[in-house]
């Protein structure tokens, strides 16, 4: 709160040192001391005042890192299950059909991936079909839930899983039916200890099932990528999937995959070679008409477009939403500097009594309101920035970037401005010996 002796050193600032001497203002030097005693002299009030634009700014920060953050983790995570990658999977055409627990029948037979390694051998890296299923893995009396993978050597390179230690298994396993295994890092620790190496686990014997493997290889810690958890699958060539594990699903006589992945060697050839596939298998398993094929051919880069567009979208209805905090905070704003006009209404014709003209009396409110949604603006940020690393324990780490951070730190100072203006002009008109009346 403004004292006497301010106003006394502000009266003799605006003295004119002449009877012929224009009255000078107090400016924006001494707007900005005198509106900062106001906010330092009320600080709760300060604060609250502020408070509606500290969250407002804390939340578009917080939302669009951590909403960021979010889109480059599945870009991250679908990239790590292979690049250029088309996956073929059974769909519900073909006429209908019967369903295998509540999904559409399999159609997609080792057949099917064989043709396909033959006819796009020169335009792929590799092809690896792929069947699995839940089977507890046992190493003594120890023993861990595990997702046993059916495959062939090629699922190292078509989904990005070369091992870390000890080697793959290879065709001549494949072709012998050799109960070879690799492992995924959950694996090991289950079996041998958060303290294993990789080379504990190397050509040890565990069971899977009622089947026992030789471990061959170790796959990298590849974390929880939430398309199913990597560290946990045991890869073993796919014939000898079929001899042990498989539920003896067939289509057309052929043992039947739940996937076949192709990794095509030029990323621009992969929409091509997408629909060169699509006319292949339609051939082979006679559909003709495309909207209702028993498979289906999916784009790793449209799927990956289809999710960041979604994440987006998301990010910026998020941080739209939170955007309106700052517009209820700039009426906030309004509300305290109209009742702070109306408690320092003698203040301002004192002012006025000594010479102060109706735009200093102007500019001193609205750089209190200025000041305080920039203040506001600034705390927000803190807490934005605090708030998003936060997300890091729920396994989201935030992507700061400069644009969200400068909108919603300039729009804060317009609020300010803006909502400050009319109590600010209010201020302004008062009535010099109407105010010195005012009780």
């Amino acid at each position: 709160m403004t004292t006497t002796s301010d106003l006394q050193r502000e009266a003799a600032a605006q003295t004119p040192r002449s009877p012929s001497a224009p009255r000078r203002g107090i400016g924006l030097g001494g707007a900005f001391t005198i509106a900062w005693r106001a906010i330092v002299g009320t600080p709760m009030r300060s604060i609250l005042t502020a408070l509606g634009v500290i969250i407002g700014v804390a939340a578009v920060v917080a939302l669009t890192a951590i909403g960021q953050g979010s889109t480059a983790g599945v870009t991250t995570r679908l990239e790590s299950l292979g690049t250029n990658l088309l996956t073929v999977q059974s769909a519900r055409g073909g006429g209908g059909g019967s369903l295998v627990r509540g999904g559409p029948r399999q159609t997609i037979t080792v057949k099917n991936a064989e043709a396909l390694a033959m006819a796009f051998g020169d335009r792929v890296a590799g092809v690896a079909p792929s069947v699995n299923s839940n089977v507890q893995a046992k190493l003594g009396s120890l023993n861990t839930q595990a997702s046993v993978v059916g495959t062939w050597p090629a699922y190292a390179t078509v989904r990005n899983s070369p091992v870390e230690a000890g080697n793959y298994f290879t065709q001549a396993d494949v072709d012998a039916r050799k109960r070879t295994a690799v492992i995924g890092h959950q694996v090991l620790v289950d079996l041998w200890g958060d303290t294993a190496t990789d080379a504990d686990a190397l050509n040890q014997k565990i069971r899977l099932g009622s089947v026992t493997f030789t471990v061959v290889g170790v796959l990298p810690d590849k974390g929880n990528s939430g398309f199913g958890n990597a560290n946990s699958q045991v890869l073993i060539p796919l014939s000898t999937y079929l001899q042990r594990f498989s539920r003896t699903n067939s289509a057309g006589g052929q043992p039947t995959v739940s996937n076949v992945y192709l990794s095509a060697t030029n990323a621009k050839d992969l929409t091509a070679l997408q629909a060169d596939v699509t006319d292949f298998l339609s051939v082979r398993h006679d559909q003709t008409d495309p909207d209702n094929l028993d498979f289906q051919v999916q784009n790793q880069a449209d799927s990956l477009a289809s999710l960041n567009a979604i994440t987006s979208t998301l990010t910026i209805l998020v941080g739209a939403i939170a955007g309106i905090s700052l517009l209820v905070g700039g009426i906030g704003i309004m509300n305290i500097m109209l009742v702070s006009v109306t408690e320092r209404t003698r203040e301002i014709g004192v002012r006025k009594a000594l010479g102060a003209k109706p735009r200093d009396i102007l500019t001193q409110f609205l750089v209190e309101a200025s000041l305080l949604s920039i203040g506001g603006g600034i705390i927000g940020l803190g807490l934005g920035v605090a708030a998003a690393y936060a997300g890091k324990f729920f396994g989201i780490a935030p992507v700061f970037s400069s644009t969200p951070i400068i909108v919603a730190f300039i729009f804060s100072a317009l609020v300010g401005i803006f909502f400050g203006y009319y109590p600010a002009a209010r201020a302004a008109r008062l009535d010099p010996v109407d105010s010195l009346r005012y009780e």
